[in-house]
């Protein structure tokens, strides 16, 4: 069987200028699905910046960074403040911070920091953010936001990420009903939920695995796809093809989608 790495990857082409004049801030984007949205839309002219909670070397060039952490109130009064002092206006807001740092161990083993920390990561960052940012994208009549889910809002497990599939759930249904708001005022939202995506934090988790279990990359990862019910392509998803979704999602090709999901895990999700 052949590696994620040995895979032969889609080469997908773009307008080089499609995005030229916007100004487009990508949460969490220095690695993962975050780094190839950022870069996927700054190759096709957009001024794009990027936010975590550390520094990286590891940008593109052009790519422009603020150092801030936004699953604080705090952090995120800082971004919105120091992005606006900068570059005036957003035109499109990408949420892709999220994540899970709670034990395993089920439901009982799940503190109030733990919830809480969940809830401020993959909710309320981004409402903090549509708060900074929604004002003046509809004083101008014109804008995109969209919300990086988790299939794990319609697929839970249990074990060590129900705060977060809760938070996600959460995240989905709020984005649906500011949809409804905002797009008669000239912005549209939309939601894009990812399973299985092979990011470096993926990989290393298969090494893990390998390393834990005497096993080879392969198997640990085809052990993780199993533990979803199998992935019918194959194969996790790749961080660039989401980002092609993102790039899709926020143009003027897709001038009428509005408060949607789209689902990009493969046909993980074994239903309608």
């Amino acid at each position: 069987m052949s590696t994620q790495s040995e895979l032969p990857c889609a080469e997908f082409s773009y307008d080089t200028q499609e995005f030229k004049g916007k100004r487009v801030l990508v949460t969490g984007g220095t690695k993962g699905m975050g780094k190839a949205i950022a870069e996927r839309l700054h190759r096709s002219g957009a001024t794009v910046i990027t936010t975590a909670r550390s520094t990286s070397d590891n940008l593109e060039s052009g790519v422009h960074f603020v150092q801030a952490d936004i699953a604080t109130a705090e952090g995120t009064t800082k971004l919105v403040n120091e992005v606006l002092d900068r570059f005036e206006r957003i035109d499109i807001l990408v949420n892709n911070v999220g994540g899970s740092s709670a034990p395993g161990g089920g439901f009982l083993a799940l503190t109030d920091e733990d919830w809480q920390e969940a809830l401020n990561q993959n909710l309320l960052a981004a409402v903090r953010l549509d708060r900074g940012f929604l004002p003046g994208m509809l004083k101008r009549g014109t804008g995109v936001i969209i919300h990086i889910s988790s299939i794990q809002r319609r697929m839970p497990l249990f074990e060590a990420t129900l705060a977060y599939a809760a938070a996600k759930a959460a995240l989905s249904n709020y984005s649906k009903g500011l949809s409804n708001e905002v797009a008669p005022k000239g912005v549209r939202v939309n939601t894009v939920a990812p399973g299985f995506i092979e990011t470096t934090a993926a990989q290393g988790l298969i090494e893990r695995l390998a390393t834990t279990s005497g096993t080879d990359e392969n198997t640990a990862r085809q052990g993780l796809m199993d533990s979803l019910g199998g992935i019918p392509i194959g194969r996790p998803g790749r961080p660039e093809e989401v980002a092609e979704l993102v790039a899709f999602l926020v143009s003027d090709r897709a001038a009428s989608i509005n408060g949607s999901e789209y689902m990009i895990d493969g046909g993980t999700i074994p239903t309608v």
